[in-house]
């Protein structure tokens, strides 16, 4: 069992244990030791961050860890996630490190790592690092301590990287897309990238302050972004998160669409183009059931996997398969990029417009959801409401009662203090029902 890893690497409250200048400097020196080689050469490691005011804390932490393992730090500053992957791969660093909370607000912070090869670390990769952490570690000596170095360019190799996985000769001319970089990482990047293939761009959320992350805006907070593309006529929307590893769309009318329905498009674009591997998508158990459904009636396949993109991209590593994502946005292509990446996913939703000259409201309604409901329910600190004979038995009658007409998921947040219950049902009424009882039951164990 991993103590401070959750789903996606470390992350809490910053200044709120674990999340503290101090753990960072320890988790610095833990997964410097674990990653140094013992056989000479040069150790290096690549650090990106969002737009987080903490982040300057946890970078200045982290890199006095990592140099005081004798790792050599490369500062990428404000670049999206999947640009670390990236950097770190191309780089030939034993290690990277994103310093982000993702779509959580700008109170949080997290730190994530991708090893060499520029995917994210194994459950196992983690516990060992845990150890590590508890323990500590010797440090270098003195004359082997690292040095730090910043990469001016780092945001300019990522956009090159994300255009390149575009069809040559891909223009966006006459396109007018409303794009939300949610005040994080991608604010300057994503605008670029846009512009320079041509697209009439409508920015928002580019204005970060560092505690305006996701603030009212980005994927998890669409609303702005669909007045906007009505508003302006848009022919399309765009909302980032924090890292722009996710990304939700919007249609000419407004209309949102979750990861899903682009996962649908891409799944059927690449199988009609012989490129779909294995005939296959790759996502998690909270992917709707008219997903799978529509897939079927292709002849493609769907797998699902425990929530997380990391483990979206174990088993695509796995299974030799190129296409994966999740409903929340985080979408992959691993012919392009080793983690979600949602700027080359928007990027390949407007490929298919111009390519296709259809409207994104007939591109982003790839099949008909069976009614999904949702609830986020919050836990205090030392609270394990899950655990309690009365949710049990909520879980088994609800179980039970969906038997043959649906299907009942319950987690909790690997990067919050959140117990998500979800359900899917054609009956409505039902899936009201089963989801309000469980979650009155949990709310009660909570308290």
């Amino acid at each position: 069992m991993r103590k401070f890893f959750g789903t996606d690497g470390v992350r809490g409250t910053a200044n709120i244990y674990p999340m503290t200048a101090d753990m960072a400097l320890r988790i610095g020196a833990a997964v410097g030791r674990y990653f140094r080689r013992e056989t000479g050469g040069v150790h290096r490691v690549v650090i990106g961050k969002d737009t987080r005011l903490s982040g300057y804390m946890f970078e200045n932490a982290l890199t006095a860890g990592l140099t005081s393992t004798g790792m050599n730090v490369l500062l990428l500053g404000p670049v999206p996630t999947p640009a670390v992957g990236l950097m770190t791969r191309s780089m030939r660093a034993d290690l990277g490190v994103m310093i982000s909370a993702s779509h959580n607000p700008a109170q949080d912070n997290g730190i994530k790592f991708f090893g060499p090869d520029g995917f994210k670390l194994s459950d196992q990769a983690e516990a060992e690092i845990e150890a590590l952490i508890e323990t500590g570690v010797e440090p270098a000596q003195a004359q082997n301590i690292g040095h730090a170095k910043r990469i001016d360019d780092a945001r300019f190799r990522y956009g090159e990287r994300v255009k390149s996985s575009l069809p040559r000769g891909i223009r966006l001319d006459g396109l007018k897309v409303v794009l939300d970089c949610a005040n994080g990482a991608a604010h300057r990047t994503a605008p670029e990238v846009l512009w320079e293939l041509g697209a009439d761009v409508v920015p928002l959320g580019v204005a970060p302050n560092g505690n305006n992350i996701n603030l009212g805006c980005g994927s998890t907070q669409p609303e702005a972004a669909a007045a906007a593309v009505v508003a302006h006529g848009a022919d399309v929307g765009i909302c980032l998160d924090g890292d722009a590893d996710r990304v939700i769309m919007i249609d000419e009318t407004g209309q949102v669409a979750d990861g899903d329905q682009l996962m649908a498009l891409l799944a059927s674009r690449w199988a009609e183009a012989g490129s779909l591997t294995g005939k296959t998508l790759v996502a998690t158990v909270m992917s709707n059931l008219g997903l799978e459904r529509h897939l079927a009636s292709q002849g493609l396949r769907l797998e699902r996997t425990a929530v997380g993109d990391r483990y979206v991209v174990e088993r695509m590593r796995a299974g030799g398969f190129n296409l994966g994502g999740e409903q929340s946005g985080h979408i992959v292509m691993s012919d392009h990029a080793t983690t979600g990446d949602g700027l080359m996913a928007g990027l390949h939703m407007l490929a298919a417009m111009v390519e296709t000259g259809r409207k994104a409201s007939d591109l982003l309604t790839q099949f008909t959801p069976v009614p999904q409901l949702l609830q986020n329910l919050r836990f205090a600190e030392g609270k394990a409401p899950l655990e309690a004979a009365s949710v049990q038995t909520a879980i088994k009658s609800a179980e039970v009662a969906l038997a043959g007409k649906g299907r009942l998921l319950i987690r909790k947040s690997g990067t919050e203090a959140l117990i998500r219950v979800m359900a899917e049902c054609e009956d409505e009424t039902l899936l009201n029902t089963v989801v309000g009882e469980v979650a009155a039951a949990v709310e009660a164990a909570a308290d």
